[in-house]
Order: C-alpha cells, then structure tokens, then sequence
C-alpha cells in the first residue's frame, strides 16, 4: 500500500506542476497580447524560462509545506480545493516578488492574474474530476487492493469501516481471520489463525494487515509465520496506536525502530531555522519602523499616569522549562503582589484594582506585551508560541493540568494559537487553562509558517478591537 501510494503522489505531483507549466505558458502569451506584442504560445525568452523553473520548484516546496499531497487520498474535496487555493496564493506571491526585481513590460499585474486564475481554475477543476472519477466510475478497471485482516476486534473492524467509507482508497477487505470466531461478521469470517494458509493459497490478497492486542505474542508469530509462504505484504496496526498524536513518526536507530508518540515539523533543524530568521527579521524591522516612536510616547503616558517604572520583567518558564525574564510595559500600579497571602499565584482579572487607568488600555490593546520583541532578539521567544506563564502559575499547573509541560517543548510566544481562539486573560476555571493548554499542543503538532502568518493577522486584528478577555 505504502509504495503505490508513494508512486502516486510522485505522479499527482508531477500533473500538478504539468499544469503549473500550461498555465504560466497561456498566461505569458495572453499577457504579451494584452500588452500589444506578437508572440508564439509556446515561445519563452531565458528570463521567463527561469521564472517558469522558480514557480515549479516554488510549487513544490509550498505544497510540502501545506501537505497537499499527505494523505490525499482520504481528503475530502473542499479541503483538497482549500490547499489548493493556498498554494495557488502562494504562486501569485513568488509571481509579484520575482517581477518587482526582474522589471519586464511584457509581465504586469495582468499576467499575475492571468496566472492565478488559470491555475486555480485548471487544478480546481482537475481535482474536482478526480475525485468524481474516483467516487462515481470507481478505478477505471484497476482491481482494488485485496486486504485480509487479522483480528476482529475493535482495531480490526475501525480499520475496515476505515477502508468502506473511503472508496478512493483503491482497496478491498476479503475478510477476517480471527480466534475465536467473532459474531456479526457473516461472510466476512474466513476463519481462525489455523486457517490462514489456506486462506492464503485459496485468494489473491495483496496485503495481510494484522490487528491483534498486543499480548497476542504467539498469534502474531504463527500470523507471520504462516505469511512468509505466500507472496503477501504484512502491516501491522500496534494495539497502543490510540496513543499516538495526529502527527506521530517512525524512525530507525540502528536496528531498533523507534515510534514518536508525537512529532512536528520543528523538530526539523531547518524549519527552526526558518522560524528563528522570520523572528529576527521581523523583530528588527517592527524595532526600525515602529517602536523607534511608539515605545518613547507609551513610556511618557505610563509615567505620566501613574508612578514607577515604565518596563515589567517577570520570571516565567521558556523552552525545556528554562526561566526567563519577560518584558512587558507596566500596566500595574508599583509594587503590586503577583502572590496573595496564602501564596497563591493572583492572575489578573477584569477590573482588577491592581491595574492603572492607562495600564487597563495597554492590556485590552495587548501593547503591554510589546517588550516581549526584545525576548524575541535574545533567543527566548518566538513571535508565536504558547505564551509563558509565570513561575508559581507554572509551579500550581504542571501537576494538575494533563499535558501541561508539553507547552514548553519550543519557545513561548508573543502571540499563539490558543490566543487568537479566545483563551486569554484570567483562567480560574481549570477547565479553561486545560483548553489553553489543549490548543498550545495541537499549535506544536500542526505548526507550519503559514500557520503563524496565519495567527500574526488574527493577533493583529485583534489589536484592533478591545479584548474582551483582558484584563
């Protein structure tokens, strides 16, 4: 299964970028003509020859990113027609930067939105007839893949419900074999482990997927035993796969192969990197562009409105539980306890008494936490990211809270996930911090840089408007 699938995403990929390659070559003829020149449709000067190769490659690297092509299969249209739109965004994007350094008369607007539509349109449509070809005319005379489950049990049956609500899988369960019989299965049972053999040399079955709990050592043995004499491939589904997170990878170190519960693409060196370049250049260009004037006319206001410093510094909990020195603009009167005293952390609340006039604007426009940039040039936050706790709320939380040091697997943020999805401000519920939580984790497993461009626009709309969670 895993290698036809592989085959097939290289050829999905490769139709894909055939038609990245039509629609750049009609949008240049239609541009060219817009422009009043004379040109063949299938005439490229070098430069453009080289713009078609950056788009392809771009094309490529883009739908990695979003994951066009993971699982493609077992996609719905409108999800598939969505990704698609993203990378087609993307194209437009690469489209303008290229010609804003490469300067041609020829190529304007009008060929970035010749090309944008035409390539949104063709691969819309073609994703459209695929899937109905897929759905309604079924493999177009290519026999399904036979599939013979071992184990009929809960595994066993989700598995082949899996495979029957999924037809553009290209797969067919034959049956169950299964000890003792179990009910409900009709003809599907084909009998016990004993039977196996048989089973084997009666039917032309392409893939042996065995679903045993996991103490069945002995039955998988004589399973595996009994599939070596026939041309089958062998899966097995590991009985703790409820375990594991929507994004989880199997590696080898050495001999042993090894199941990461949970795993994201940060964990990669390379999209780290990527993620720490965005940070500093964005870093360095709001420090250039914007806090040059706007810090100095908050630091007067916060004076001007109540004494004490202008600047905050909290310890909170960074990556691996590291501790660091938060930054924010003041917003509490000085001297304000962060502790009660029954040494209970005291997270700030609507109205709390605590916060100053000026400080409560500060906090409902989220310009408090403009400091943080400077975290962010010294390495211990990231734009976005689980937002840092203070200590003792760190100390009261870990324990009681499931998953909670999960949160510090990367950097905090400035901004993050849980943030733009409403989990801000005071959290007295636990259940409320558990959904923070919640979406901290889900942040880590599905991060991608879209995603935090995605999240820096909601956090800068938000700004726009009064927060209805802060304090």
């Amino acid at each position: 299964m895993q290698k036809r699938r592989g085959a097939d995403k290289l050829a999905w990929a490769g139709i894909d970028v055939l038609f990245v390659a039509l629609s750049f070559l009609t949008a240049v003829w239609l541009a060219k003509r817009h422009a009043g020149a004379v040109a063949a449709p299938l005439a490229l000067r070098p430069e453009e020859a080289l713009f078609l190769f950056l788009l392809g490659t771009g094309w490529i690297v883009s739908a990695r990113v979003t994951g066009l092509y993971d699982d493609f299969r077992a996609k719905t249209l409108a999800l598939e027609l969505r990704t698609v739109a993203m990378n087609s965004g993307v194209q437009g994007l690469v489209s303008i930067a290229v010609l804003f350094v490469v300067k041609t008369q020829a190529l304007s607007r009008f060929f970035v939105l010749a090309y944008f539509l035409m390539l949104l349109g063709t691969l819309g449509a073609w994703r459209g007839l695929r899937h109905f070809l897929s759905r309604r005319l079924g493999l177009q005379g290519r026999r399904p893949g036979r599939v013979l489950i071992v184990g009929a049990g809960d595994i066993g049956r989700r598995f082949q419900e899996t495979i029957r609500d999924n037809p553009q899988l290209g797969l067919n369960v034959i049956g169950f074999i299964a000890d003792p019989p179990q009910p409900g299965l009709g003809d599907l049972y084909l009998g016990g482990i004993d039977d196996l053999a048989g089973v084997l040399e009666r039917g032309e079955i392409d893939d042996v997927v065995i679903a045993l709990p996991n103490g069945a050592t002995r039955q998988l043995a004589r399973v595996v035993d009994a599939c070596q004499g026939a041309p089958v491939r062998v899966r097995i589904i590991p009985d703790y796969f409820e375990f594991l997170r929507p994004r989880f990878e199997v590696t080898r170190f050495g001999p042993f192969p090894l199941l990461s519960i949970r795993s994201g693409l940060l964990e990669q060196a390379h999209w780290r990197l990527l993620k720490r370049a965005f940070d500093l250049l964005a870093a360095l260009l709001a420090f250039l562009l914007v806090f040059s004037w706007l810090w100095p006319l908050l630091a007067l206001l916060i004076k001007a409105t109540s004494p004490g410093p202008v600047f905050f510094k909290q310890e909170r909990w960074g990556e691996k539980n590291r501790p660091i020195r938060c930054w924010k603009f003041r917003s509490m009167v000085r001297d304000s306890r962060d502790v009660d005293e029954n040494g209970h952390y005291q997270q700030a609340r609507r109205d709390d008494p605590r916060i100053t006039r000026f400080g409560r604007f500060l906090r409902r426009s989220n310009l408090d936490e403009l400091p943080q940039f400077i975290n962010v040039l010294k390495g211990e936050m990231s734009l976005v990211g689980p937002r840092p706790h203070p200590t003792p709320m760190n100390l009261e939380a870990k324990d009681s809270i499931p998953g909670y040091a999960l949160r510090h697997l990367i950097k905090p943020g400035i901004t993050g996930w849980a943030q733009v999805n409403g989990f801000r401000g005071e959290t007295r519920d636990p259940r409320a911090l558990a959904q923070r939580v919640e979406a901290d984790i889900w942040y880590i497993e599905n991060w991608s840089f879209w995603l935090d461009l995605k999240i820096l626009c909601l956090s800068a709309w938000a700004m726009l408007h009064w927060d209805p969670h802060a304090g």
